[in-house]
């Protein structure tokens, strides 16, 4: 066997000297299994089992102890040992490894030559009978085996694992090959969502589908890509949230809808920002915001249980409660009814050294003012309730604060993770409201709300009251995974050049 140098999944665009060695040798490899009749890409590999079930089934073996079950599985050669009459393999799957042994006796010395001639990275598919090892390995004595595919490269070094991480996000293929945690990640983000369904779904939700295409961008506060339409002559917008659609299937009697997707913010990306990223937006009508929290405790600690949630906080209700502007009184001093203008404001938070931007209204420097001095504290889950209501211009007014409107947002590990409202459903009001929200575009703020009449004009036929609220996918994944950044949950993020 030709050995091969370390590869740790950099680019192979211009390969070295000994790679390119080890990429010929794989390539005469295959023209020598074909020459031999050997498929080296088969069809299929029919009624494999996954590694884990293999395990399940043999939990109680003992050192040594024989069995009569036969079994298939199939994955990637991570490792072998040993050469000649006896050989031992490892195989990998999404559910884990399995030890093979391989006997000259068994397969005969052609096959055995054929299988101890493939490479770390080939796919395969076997069948053979279970044992433990003396070693107490629970392993696959092989019977029988098949070429699944061929790998023309090598994988990344299996000391090493893939580390670089430029390479892990660019090519995710690699990462999920090289490191376990990268699969358990993906793994558990994919039950995450799984569970966040089957909630709705037995509670009387129904899932819906909404344009990502759209003539008017809205329902969140953001930039948006634009693109061009060539059949119908006209831009149009990459959605920046679901809500005005789904609000407007509210009117039409759907009661309670849900939608999990993409969305997408012409925005920078960081630890907790990707510019396309998913969330789920659900809306219950007869339903408030205080009702919304409740569901929403409630459904997180639905997945946290649905995933074996094993980390360092309690999502069981009630969460902490703080309101907007009492957290920001009580880390930094400043009373925002005391500053109701923005140059005011502004003295303010130079007052605690912040220096904020000369074009940011006074919602974007209340929102600053939380996102530098609360965000950072709110570790444990948190709901932050009642905020201003020049910063929601879809909320609800509140019942009984004036100035406030009667909206949450959800926090966990210093993060914002969910966004929810009493739903406003006068349509006066919320003419009024993108009329003040133009003011803000016309002052600079490219964030604000853009006027959507056909919005107005759904809510003129009745929309009952309403809680909705927003969930960030990604964010959520990061919480129950541990991962400490955005990119570890979303398999292809965005990079740059």
């Amino acid at each position: 066997m030709t050995p091969e140098p370390p590869n740790r999944g950099g680019a192979e665009s211009e390969p070295d000297g000994a790679l390119s060695d080890v990429l010929a040798d794989r390539r005469a490899k295959l023209e020598r299994l074909r020459a031999a009749g050997i498929e080296p890409f088969p069809p299929t590999f029919a009624d494999a089992e996954t590694v884990a079930a293999v395990r399940a089934a043999h939990a109680d073996l003992s050192p040594g102890e024989e069995t009569t079950a036969v079994h298939r599985v199939a994955g990637r050669i991570s490792a072998r040992r040993g050469q000649g009459k006896m050989a031992f393999f490892d195989l990998a799957d999404r559910s884990g490894k399995l030890q093979l042994q391989a006997r000259v006796n068994e397969l005969g010395a052609e096959r055995m030559a054929v299988l101890t001639g493939l490479d770390l990275g080939d796919l395969i598919g076997v069948e053979g009978t279970a044992f433990c090892s003396r070693s107490g390995e629970l392993s696959l004595r092989v019977s029988d085996f098949q070429l699944n595919a061929k790998s023309l490269r090598p994988p990344p070094d299996k000391h090493h694992g893939l580390t670089d991480v430029e390479t892990r996000y660019r090519r995710r293929e690699l990462d999920l090959i090289a490191n376990e945690r990268a699969r358990e990640i993906f793994i558990t983000r994919a039950r995450m969502i799984a569970a966040i369904r089957r909630y709705l779904d037995e509670h009387g939700f129904i899932e819906v589908e909404t344009p990502i295409l759209q003539p008017l961008y809205g329902g969140g506060m953001g930039r948006p890509f634009i693109t061009h339409h060539n059949a119908l002559g006209r831009d149009l917008y990459l959605r920046i949230a679901t809500e005005l659609y789904l609000k407007r299937l509210i009117v039409g009697g759907l009661e309670r809808v849900y939608e999990i997707g993409k969305q997408f913010r012409n925005e920078g990306v960081d630890t907790t920002h990707n510019p396309e990223f998913t969330t789920i937006e659900y809306y219950e009508a007869n339903a408030d915001y205080l009702a919304v929290a409740a569901r929403f405790e409630a459904l997180v600690a639905h997945v946290a249980a649905a995933v074996g949630y094993t980390g360092p906080h309690d999502f069981s209700a009630p969460w902490r409660r703080e309101t907007f502007a009492g957290a920001i009184a009580a880390r930094t001093g400043i009373v925002l009814t005391d500053h109701p203008d923005r140059a005011s404001l502004a003295a303010a938070m130079r007052g605690i050294g912040i220096e904020p931007k000369p074009t940011d209204s006074w919602p974007q420097l209340a929102d600053e003012l939380l996102s530098k001095r609360v965000e950072p504290t709110l570790i444990e889950p948190t709901l932050l309730l009642d905020y201003p209501l020049e910063l929601s211009p879809l909320a609800k007014r509140h019942r009984s604060e004036p100035g406030l409107v009667e909206r949450f947002e959800a926090y966990v590990d210093g993060m914002e993770i969910a966004n929810a409202f009493s739903e406003l459903n006068d349509p006066d009001d919320q003419r009024a409201r993108f009329l003040e929200q133009e003011r803000y575009k016309a002052e600079g703020d490219e964030e604000a709300q853009p006027h959507d009449e056909a919005f107005v004009v759904a809510l003129e036929h009745g929309m009952p009251p309403t809680g909705g609220i927003g969930i960030g996918i990604d964010r959520l994944a990061m919480v129950f995974s541990g991962a400490d950044s955005i990119r570890e949950v979303v398999l292809f993020p965005a990079m740059r050049d």
